[in-house]
């Protein structure tokens, strides 16, 4: 293969947005992904970046920016989800469940019945290759806030997502860092909105910190491996998507589950080392 056909994907405007976009989101994705892997959220964020769709659709209708419909509703979703799991006798992952699908089948009833020209597929699946300014903009502002919290108060939130009772014990607002993650949460994956969609987004939360979650076991090293696993994959998957002639965003997350397998197999080698050395 010729330098110029390697080269080639960086030769066009829409394949540069699409690498810029995922510059700019991967480290915020691959940071939370970190804290949703330690805290058990990984459904919480499925669960927000599905009931995310009713709120762009209304926003949509009132002429506003999609952002702050996306937002509102994701936050609406967490919310009524903490609210139904301590009112309840129900745990918390199935009121995720019923919330979640509930305001999902609500977004697609009022996507059909209200003719709009947005395209069903980008929101769900996103656009990488129609990315503009607008969403470069939008998606730094996001990462940028979102990256410095998470930087700045990562020992707060790793003890809160650890232990919240010592947290509490420790004089920490452990409210304020409950809805706290929740609100970067949402922020985050409104960020993702254009690039990977809804659908996909759990992908970028979960699996870059559960790869590092097999290969370190430091927190501080965690959040490390997380951002370099999750910006090598959107930026391979992106290049290799170009030469495969494939979506963007279904190829990111085959490379981060092909990244995750080979982490699975390496720490599964590992410990068979370890037990074997241990048994000797």
């Amino acid at each position: 293969m010729s330098l110029d056909t390697l080269l080639m994907p960086f030769q066009f405007p829409f394949m540069q947005n699409a690498f810029w976009i995922a510059l700019l989101v991967a480290p915020p994705t691959a940071l939370l992904s970190c804290y949703l892997v330690l805290k058990g959220w990984a459904l919480m964020g499925d669960a927000v970046s599905h009931s995310i769709l009713p709120g762009v659709v209304l926003a949509y209708v009132l002429n506003i920016p999609l952002i702050v419909g996306a937002f509102a509703a994701g936050m609406t979703c967490a919310l009524l989800t903490g609210y139904l799991a301590e009112n309840s006798r129900v745990k918390q992952d199935t009121v995720m469940g019923v919330v979640f699908s509930g305001m999902f089948a609500v977004g697609m009833i009022l996507f059909v019945a209200i003719p709009s020209d947005a395209h069903l597929d980008h929101i769900l699946f996103g656009n990488m290759l129609g990315v503009g300014t607008a969403d470069l903009w939008t998606a730094g502002l996001i990462s940028a806030g979102v990256c410095a919290v998470l930087i700045l108060k990562w020992k707060d939130f790793l003890l809160h997502a650890f232990d919240p009772a010592q947290a509490q014990a420790s004089g920490l607002r452990t409210g304020w860092l409950h809805y706290g993650l929740l609100a970067i949460l949402s922020l985050t994956i409104v960020a993702t909105l254009s690039s990977v969609g809804l659908i996909l987004a759990v992908a970028l939360l979960v699996t870059p910190g559960a790869i590092a979650f097999l290969l370190v076991r430091s927190f501080g090293r965690m959040l490390v491996v997380a951002v370099i696993v999750g910006l090598a994959s959107m930026l391979g998957g992106v290049y290799l998507s170009f030469h495969l002639d494939a979506a963007p965003a279904p190829t990111i997350v085959l490379v981060l589950t092909a990244v995750f397998v080979a982490a699975f197999l390496r720490r599964l080698r590992v410990t068979k080392v370890a037990s074997r050395g241990a048994g000797a």
